[in-house]
């Protein structure tokens, strides 16, 4: 079986872009120290002036500097070796959570802002998944794929992070079309299949979501809706291109606008996808409610390939880089002793 390597903390080698930039403040350096001492001597009067000055020595001890930088670098990253491929069973479902990533999911009647909100209940669910595969689609006045169907949970967090209301351009909420993607983009196997539709629920195509649950149901895809607001609605806050609240939306009478929960078209797209409808709040925002009625769902077994045995050589990199400082400490930077007399005699012989 091929031996795998892979660095456990592969951020750290980075760093390594330290050695080139050291090398060119070395030459600049030595480069200087050149032109300062020409002003004084020739090249004749160096080995009078400075007899136990040694170039070639100088720059063995910076080489072992880098090599000694580079080993520490390198065991800091931890490189590691798997030889062991085990064959590992998951039972789970295919899951895609589509996140309403209109404006009105900045209001501030869930803390700290609906879609933040959301996106920390998407987070948490990650981290308690173990065989099931999660898909992520944002949505506003169009549907697009975040995140395909995958059992990568790091990927998944992180496409997550990068959600927010300008992951697409026009405004609205397309609902039945969120449906319908997710629908098309579920893999074509037989594992049991489920939707969750996070949103404030203020969707002007009523008749279209309405549709696409009910082909989703056909099809035995479960729908979910939970609604993301307070019944009092809250203003929508506007910012500008560095982040900074620059005040409320307001209509075209200089209105401010407030937007609100349409509970009622939620629980009826629920309905119709044969699924159940949560309404959030600011101490829970109900998605583990729902994952938990997903779980009793039929699970497929599914069988993956991964390495499991890593094991770390670091200590190889560590123990280079403490040989390579001893050679440091105990090589002078200047010309021996003996060769310095050699060199004195060389000199009476002239």
């Amino acid at each position: 079986m091929e031996n795998v390597l892979r660095f456990e903390h592969p951020e750290y080698l980075y760093w390594l872009i330290l050695i080139p930039v050291l090398i060119i403040i070395y030459i600049l350096i030595r480069l200087r120290q050149d032109r300062i001492f020409k002003r004084f001597a020739s090249m004749q009067m160096r080995n009078y002036l400075v007899p136990l000055r040694s170039g070639r020595r100088s720059v063995f001890k910076f080489v072992v500097f880098l090599l000694m930088i580079a080993c520490m670098i390198l065991g800091l990253a931890n490189l590691q070796s798997g030889s062991k491929m085990e064959e590992v069973k998951r039972e789970g479902i295919d899951l895609y959570i589509a996140v309403d990533v209109s404006n009105s999911m900045n209001a501030q009647d869930i803390v700290p802002s609906r879609l933040d909100r959301s996106k920390q209940a998407i987070n948490k669910l990650i981290s308690e998944l173990k065989g099931d595969r999660l898909g992520v689609i944002v949505f506003a006045d169009k549907a697009f794929v975040q995140l395909p169907i995958t059992t990568d949970y790091g990927a998944a967090k992180m496409f997550l992070a990068s959600v927010n209301t300008s992951s697409v351009a026009s405004q609205g909420t397309a609902i039945g079309e969120a449906i319908n993607l997710a629908i098309q983009s579920f893999p074509d196997d037989e594992r049991s299949k489920a939707i969750v539709i996070i949103s404030d629920g203020e969707d002007h195509e009523n008749d279209a979501a309405m549709k696409a649950a009910s082909e989703a149901a056909k099809k035995g895809i479960k729908i979910y809706t939970i609604g993301m607001g307070l019944p009092d609605g809250a203003p929508i806050p506007e910012y500008n291109q560095y982040g900074r609240m620059m005040g409320y939306k307001k209509d075209r009478n200089g209105n401010t606008i407030v937007t609100r929960l349409d509970e009622d078209m939620l629980r009826r797209i629920a309905e119709a996808g044969g699924g159940m409808y949560v309404r959030a709040n600011n101490s829970n925002v109900g998605l583990e409610k729902i994952y938990q009625d997903i779980s009793k769902l039929d699970k497929t077994e599914i069988e993956t390939q991964v390495f499991t045995d890593y094991e770390d050589q670091f200590q190889w990199f560590i123990g280079a880089a403490i040989i390579l400082l001893l050679v440091l400490v105990f090589t002078s930077s200047g010309k021996k002793a003996w060769e310095n007399k050699f060199n004195i005699f060389e000199r009476k012989g002239e």
